[in-house]
């Protein structure tokens, strides 16, 4: 049984909120952030399955949400939603911050804990975290673990979720696209060709920027790291010493947004609305709308009516989206970006479809197919034509 949300417009409304600015108290959530609104036409019966009192969630995140922006954040975002949602108590939610997810020892640590102060849900939220996951899943089967991002499940309690991030990373590009002046654009990317997740991603946003200015370059700078600021804050400066003069990314840090508005140049947030830390750069933000997968998966082991799925879904199910644009764009693509938008969810438009050119003179897909969801997330190991790779 899928783990869908199946209600759009009460999805769409709850991003819409997650436009809000707001504030955060680092491991409890004595008061919600703003931007963490409640839900309660999600809440089920919650017979069944785990009674509410007996409920406890870890979760495990790479960065502290306490910063206010990015990737953890956003998370964290989902999960106060979800306590707000089925009205659980600060006590039955358990967060471990800043454990390096290159660090084995760090990540059997945290879930450890987990284990430790009783979870029965277990909730690893960075790419690195999978492979000890995995191991806890088997040591321990009576705790349902979900991981984000990565591939990896067991069909019994390991189960993996993500969202069709491309969907808006290609809504983004026609932003972007539409508004440099050098046909340079800047991205600092944590990882390599090797991670489907990051080059899909920035093949999508390239994708969209071909298609408003076929003369345009996006300029790639891997850091090889989930979250690095110093990492972050050179590569971003490299792009814009090149001369970008939009700014996008797939790292934890607010830094390419903030430098690009430190130099009078334009950006394309992520993970959350960053018109919060660069009111005067931010042209649109690529968000995540985690609580829709945190409520609806919490509330189905209440009900007893979860069974392990890998959960991947999009801007219909209210998972992934777009900021409103900024003022800084102009009429023109506002309707653009909006028709777009609409063709991709009524599914005219799937961004991954029939042949595409690479940027090293291949080609790859199907003249009339569209590419499945297993190449989308696991063999996405090339880039769009237009993609520059700085060393």
């Amino acid at each position: 049984m899928e783990l869908g949300i199946k209600r759009p417009l009460l999805a769409v409304a709850a991003v819409l909120a997650v436009l809000l600015a707001g504030w955060f108290l680092s491991g409890s959530m004595a008061e919600p952030d703003d931007m963490a609104v409640a839900d309660t036409a999600r809440a089920g019966s919650g017979k069944g399955g785990i009674p509410k009192e007996d409920l406890k969630i870890g979760v495990v995140y790479l960065s502290d949400p306490a910063e206010g922006a990015g990737y953890t954040y956003t998370h964290d975002l989902g999960i106060q939603e979800m306590q707000l949602n089925i009205a659980l108590k600060d006590e039955q939610i358990l967060r471990l911050v800043n454990v390096a997810d290159n660090d084995e020892a760090q990540i059997e640590a945290a879930l450890q804990e987990c284990v430790d102060k009783k979870c029965n849900i277990v909730f690893a939220t960075s790419f690195g975290y999978m492979d000890t996951v995995e191991k806890f899943a088997a040591r321990y089967p009576e705790i349902h673990f979900f991981h984000a991002t990565g591939y990896k499940s067991n069909n019994t309690n390991f189960n993996n979720y993500f969202g069709r991030i491309y969907q808006p990373r290609y809504l983004s590009g026609l932003v972007a696209g539409s508004k440099t002046k050098s046909n340079m654009i800047g991205y600092v990317a944590a990882m390599g060709s090797e991670n489907a997740e990051v080059t899909g991603g920035i093949d999508a946003f390239a994708m969209g920027i071909y298609a408003v200015n076929p003369q345009a370059k996006v300029y790639v700078k891997v850091t090889n790291s989930w979250f690095d600021p110093v990492k972050e804050k050179e590569a971003s400066e490299q792009l814009l010493a090149m001369g970008c003069d939009v700014m996008s990314q797939h790292c934890d840090t607010a830094y390419p947004m903030k430098l690009a508005e430190d130099k009078g140049v334009w950006g394309v947030g992520y993970n959350s609305d960053m018109r919060k830390q660069t009111p005067g750069s931010a042209l649109v933000s690529v968000i995540w709308h985690w609580g829709a997968f945190y409520t609806d998966a919490v509330q189905q082991l209440m009900d007893g009516t979860w069974q392990p799925h890998n959960y991947y879904e999009g801007m219909s199910e209210g998972i992934v989206g777009i900021t409103e644009l900024s003022d800084e764009n102009d009429a023109r693509v506002k309707e653009l970006v909006s028709q777009a938008e609409l063709d991709i969810l009524q599914g005219r438009q799937k961004v991954f479809t029939g042949v595409i050119e690479t940027n090293d003179g291949g080609t790859v897909g199907t003249a009339g197919q569209d590419f499945s969801d297993g190449d989308i997330t696991g063999n996405l190991h090339w880039y769009f034509k237009n993609v520059v790779i700085v060393p």
